[in-house]
């Protein structure tokens, strides 16, 4: 009896710890993020990225080029330790697939062309 109960008592460890990881991931990306793109035909550009939950803790969020309006994601991919953000700008299905690197930054490429490099913009709170 007591080795059932204790490999039910690891089972339940093992099951709380995994879903408590896969909730961190998502909350990661949370947030409000500047994006350098190098290398672009225009030139190094500068943009935002911002992603929220959404309903039923789903992650949606805009991308906004400088000077344009922000643009509604289509799609998000989701891993642990990457995020895919599909959108469209002038008439053309983009996507900018980035990596964790720390906490506040994370590096990446849009369209597998243009490396990208996103920094955690910090929300100072009111006093």
């Amino acid at each position: 009896m007591k080795k059932l109960m204790m490999f039910l008592f690891t089972a339940a460890i093992i099951a709380l710890s995994t879903s408590v990881n896969a909730q961190d991931s998502k909350d990661y990306f949370v947030g409000k993020w500047d994006i350098l793109t190098e290398g672009t035909p225009s030139g190094d550009a500068h943009s935002t990225l911002i992603l929220k939950k959404g309903e039923e803790g789903k992650l949606t969020g805009t991308f906004q080029s400088e000077g344009k309006e922000p643009t509604k994601l289509t799609r998000l991919e989701v891993n642990p330790d990457d995020i895919t953000c599909y959108f469209v700008a002038s008439g053309y299905d983009v996507y900018i697939w980035l990596e964790k690197i720390d906490e506040d930054t994370m590096e990446g490429t849009m369209m597998d062309m243009f490396d990208c490099y996103a920094t955690r913009i910090q929300i100072k709170d009111k006093e």
